[in-house]
């Protein structure tokens, strides 16, 4: 029996690549429950964030049970037009070293961030309620995830910018002085885009407009601050009544472009 994980993340592919490699919630749960489809794979937990999707795994044979594990990713992932060079595979002490860097937050985006280790104990939870673990990833899971939490008790890791959202809240703070009576423009309307909104009024922002391609998110998110939803293309039209525009989208390409704010 070896441990291995299999994995792509912010350091191996682009955003594009890695919302293709993005395994939904309810695929997690249906692969687990049907762990036994798949060869020489006793044990598994899946990670999938916007950052990162992993699988760790309990296998036979490390090597003969790499396409095993590889074939388990694509299908729960839908899709199977991958490189080689998209991926990592990690065994053994090398992947125990890497569970541990992740719930530590040392391999993400922003070094201390917190949002990961409570997506690694999710994702754990998960497996265990789907009865795709046992003994050896209970241990590893449970070692990694007090190591992640010892981390952020024991060294002052979390005293810096945590989040990609609260970073750019601490330089619009470096630039200004206070966000106290500014307005803010933000595209997008996902997770990352809520903790930006929630980051800015919690430092004294007075108004969030909040633009996307599907009005209704856009709507319910701006609701939540008390702000205003506004079309996506006649967005910068509030260009003059904003002081910071944010951008926190999984497009591949540049959201605002130089002839769009003529």
């Amino acid at each position: 029996m070896q441990l291995v994980v299999l994995g792509l993340n912010h350091k191996t592919v682009s955003v594009e690549v890695r919302e293709r490699f993005t395994i939904s919630v309810d695929n997690i749960n249906k692969g687990l429950r049907h762990l036994d489809n798949y060869n020489g794979i006793s044990e598994a937990v899946i990670l999938s964030t916007c950052n990162r999707t992993e699988i760790y795994a309990v296998v036979d044979d490390a090597e003969e049970n790499l396409q095993d594990v590889k074939e388990f990713f694509f299908a729960l992932a839908g899709s199977d037009d991958a490189k080689d060079e998209y991926f990592y595979y990690y065994v053994d002490k090398d992947c125990i070293k890497h569970l541990f860097a992740v719930a530590s937050s040392l391999d993400s985006l922003i070094i201390g961030e917190g949002q990961i280790l409570s997506q690694v104990k999710k994702a754990y939870s998960m497996a265990r309620e789907a009865q795709a673990t046992n003994t050896i990833l209970n241990t590893l899971f449970h070692r990694a995830i007090t190591t992640g939490k010892r981390v952020r008790t024991e060294t002052r890791i979390a005293y810096n910018a945590v989040s990609v959202s609260y970073a750019a809240v601490q330089l619009a703070l470096k630039i200004f002085g206070t966000l106290e009576h500014s307005n803010t423009l933000i595209y997008g309307a996902g997770q990352m885009a809520e903790l930006t909104a929630r980051n800015l009024m919690g430092k004294g922002a007075q108004k969030i407009y909040v633009a996307n391609r599907h009005f209704d998110k856009a709507q319910e998110l701006a609701s939540k601050f008390g702000g205003e939803a506004v079309g996506f293309r006649e967005a910068l039209r509030k260009a003059n009544d904003v002081d910071i525009v944010v951008t926190s989208t999984g497009a591949p390409h540049y959201v605002v472009k130089p002839w769009e704010t003529q």
